[in-house]
């Protein structure tokens, strides 16, 4: 029987309780997993192509945008770089999708049939991207749809916002899509027969009178999950400790993000109790996920009325 140390292979990782905590190119290391033998995906990868590119995240750094767009500040709050997926060509865009097209594969690969995967997308490029994982085999299932009011669009003309005072090339964003995927089942295998065999196939719900639902409204993320992870795609622990929950139905199985980042997925996990394999490339956001994972998993989270209601139930 395999354990979480047989998962990192010869790749630099910490291993702590029942996380794991991997620097690696999440391609090659889902490829080299045993077939079948993760229950889920919950992540947010990056959708630019090239915003945490050496040169961009160098940009980014100096304030001189590039890719990102470095916002100005609003009632004197700084407000952090976005990534211009605007500026995306055509020939990004399908390089975007062959890139989903094929990490869906080996995601395939890796889950067991019935697995779930919840991914983090925005308004823009979701069609895309979610088209993709379709095209790779993987069935697609919903969205949850993360309130939350942001700074991402809203803005006037680039170089010409006093021209065009009344005019916004974007809405302001109020929502985050989450597309909801699955491997497919077995020919004639019913959603209960995947659950006894494979113990995937469904969501776990808040409660017995009270399913997931696909809306949740959601903070922005405190300022002081931001002290302990400076990523710019941070999500709160009050809205992914929901989400990670839902993605085991029978609150048991390996969780993974293959795009870690700072950790805060697999944080999530860690507070829940729950087994989490976290997979990141770059160095700087690997060796960030070190100190953060273990800071944020002991965060309690505050007003969050439905992660409340689950723990409640566990």
């Amino acid at each position: 029987m395999s354990t979480l140390s047989d998962y990192a292979f010869d790749y630099d990782h910490v291993l702590n309780a029942a996380t794991l905590l991997l620097h690696a190119d999440c391609l090659e290391w889902l490829g080299r997993m045993p077939q079948e033998s993760i229950h889920s995906i919950v992540t947010d990868p990056p959708y630019g192509v090239k915003e945490y590119n050496f040169d961009q995240i160098e940009k980014r750094a100096n304030g001189n945008g590039g890719v990102w767009r470095i916002p100005p500040t609003f009632d004197g709050s700084q407000r952090a770089p976005l990534p211009r997926f605007t500026a995306l060509s055509d020939k990004e865009r399908a390089q975007l999708y062959r890139f989903f097209v094929e990490w869906g594969k080996v995601a395939l690969y890796a889950l067991r049939p019935g697995g779930h995967v919840l991914l983090a997308a925005n308004a823009f490029l979701s069609q895309l991207v979610f088209s993709s994982l379709v095209d790779s085999g993987l069935e697609f299932r919903g969205q949850v749809v993360r309130l939350v009011r942001t700074f991402r669009g809203g803005d006037r003309p680039k170089n010409a916002e006093a021209e065009f005072a009344g005019v916004c090339s974007l809405p302001r964003s109020c929502y985050e899509p989450w597309g909801i995927f699955r491997k497919p089942l077995p020919a004639k295998m019913t959603v209960s027969d995947c659950l006894r065999e494979y113990e995937t196939g469904g969501l776990q719900r808040i409660s017995a009178d009270q399913p997931f639902a696909d809306v949740i409204e959601s903070e922005r993320t405190p300022q002081r999950e931001r002290a302990i992870a400076n990523h710019p795609s941070l999500k709160p622990q009050s809205f992914l400790r929901q989400v990670v929950r839902a993605s085991l139905p029978l609150n048991r199985g390996i969780i993974v993000d293959p795009f870690m980042g700072s950790g805060s997925t697999i944080a999530a996990a860690q507070a829940l109790g729950l087994t989490a394999i976290g997979v990141e490339r770059w160095s700087t956001y690997f060796e960030m996920s070190k100190k953060a994972v273990p800071q944020l998993a002991g965060f309690a989270v505050e007003d969050a009325d439905l992660y409340c209601a689950a723990v409640g139930q566990q």
